[in-house]
């Protein structure tokens, strides 16, 4: 039988040593290596869009490149970590376009609320201002806000009243032709308005309250209806308002009212060549009922039917029984009071008369 020497199991038993030791290393790095290759698992948030993606990269621009998400030198991302699960959560620049009056601003952000963007840039918002978006709206990418300022004012000033032009008939002209009796002159009136202001320019006028100062005076054109052509008129020619006499001079009147007319003279008995109030009686002077038209009211008085013209009067007189729409106009003689009789008369209330409607 043959021994082995004591130094050849030494050697023996180191080379099993070895053995095992390789066979741990190579364990080792087998496990190491499946280590390495396992998968993470990130939640990617790009504004609205949401992506999921498994990879084994760790570092976040790496796994936004190989999910799809191109950024710009200017975009930017965060991330966290929620229940084991990466999240990635990307911030995109955004451009925002502010007209604050007449001033164009631009600015980036990241998303944040409007009112600290203003902040940022120096603008004031204050009681006039009128701002387009809420400030306390998350600014998006291509905002655009418009800040308006509004000023109010209260102004008073002086404004032209137009005049109007009026057409009477008239029978001494040929058909159709057309005479400017009176040329149109406008008038004046003070005005006062609440005025807004937009941006130091006026937005918007209301008028609150206007007072004439100066009357228009109305255009007043003939027109000819042929009748009477080369006669000479005569007889006054009445429109809305106002009275052309035959010399072309115009009354205005602001009234017109029926009365019962009738005439005397101062050869009537109780009658003598004074008025009522001491004045010498002539024509065109109106016995009245004072309390319906006071005493040194202006007056033109025609027939209804237009068969008398009285013309200009004035009421100076009285009687015990002109009471009421009742009129006595003085004749100079008793063939022409007798000749009038009694009529009905239009009254024109001429500009500045003043009269009582007792009725």
């Amino acid at each position: 039988m043959q021994f082995l020497a004591p130094s050849m199991f030494r050697k023996k038993n180191r080379f099993w040593a070895m053995i095992a030791m390789l066979l741990v290393a190579a364990c080792l790095v087998g496990t190491l290596s499946h280590t390495a290759k396992a998968e993470n698992t990130f939640v990617i948030t790009d504004g609205e869009a949401v992506k999921v993606h498994t990879t084994t990269a760790t570092d976040p621009a790496r796994v936004l490149a190989e999910a799809g998400f191109s950024l710009t030198e200017s975009d930017s991302y965060t991330t966290t970590e929620n229940d084991g699960v990466s999240e990635i959560n990307v911030q995109r620049v955004q451009n925002i376009t502010v007209y604050n009056g007449n001033e164009i601003l631009t600015s980036t952000t990241y998303g944040e609320p409007l009112g600290e963007l203003l902040d940022r840039l120096g603008v004031t918002i204050d009681e006039n201002a009128v701002v387009s978006v809420p400030l306390d709206t998350i600014t998006y990418a291509g905002m655009q806000v418009r800040i308006d300022s509004l000023g109010h004012a209260t102004e008073r000033y002086t404004v032209e009243v137009p005049f109007e032009t009026v057409y009477c008939d008239d029978p001494s002209l040929p058909l159709g032709e057309e005479k400017v009796l009176v040329t149109g002159v406008p008038g004046q009136a003070i005005r006062t308005s609440s005025v807004t202001y937009l941006n130091g320019e006026e937005n918007s006028r209301t008028v609150l309250e206007e007072s004439v100062t100066t009357e228009p005076v109305d255009q007043v054109i003939a027109v000819g209806t042929g009748e009477q052509v080369g006669q000479v008129n005569d007889q006054p020619i009445i429109g809305n308002g106002f009275i052309v006499l035959p010399s072309g001079e115009v009354l205005n009147y602001t009234r017109a009212e029926t009365f019962v007319a009738t005439a005397y003279t101062h050869f009537d008995s109780g009658c003598d060549e004074f008025t009522s109030n001491g004045a010498k009686v002539k024509w065109g002077v109106v016995a009245v009922d004072p309390s319906v038209i006071p005493y040194g009211t202006r007056m033109f008085i025609v027939a209804n039917d237009g068969s008398y013209v009285y013309g200009l009067s004035t009421a100076e007189d009285c009687g015990g029984d002109i009471q009421d729409h009742r009129l006595d106009l003085y004749m100079p003689t008793l063939e022409q009071a007798y000749a009038f009789g009694v009529r009905n008369c239009t009254v024109y209330f001429l500009g500045g008369a003043d009269w009582k409607d007792n009725a």
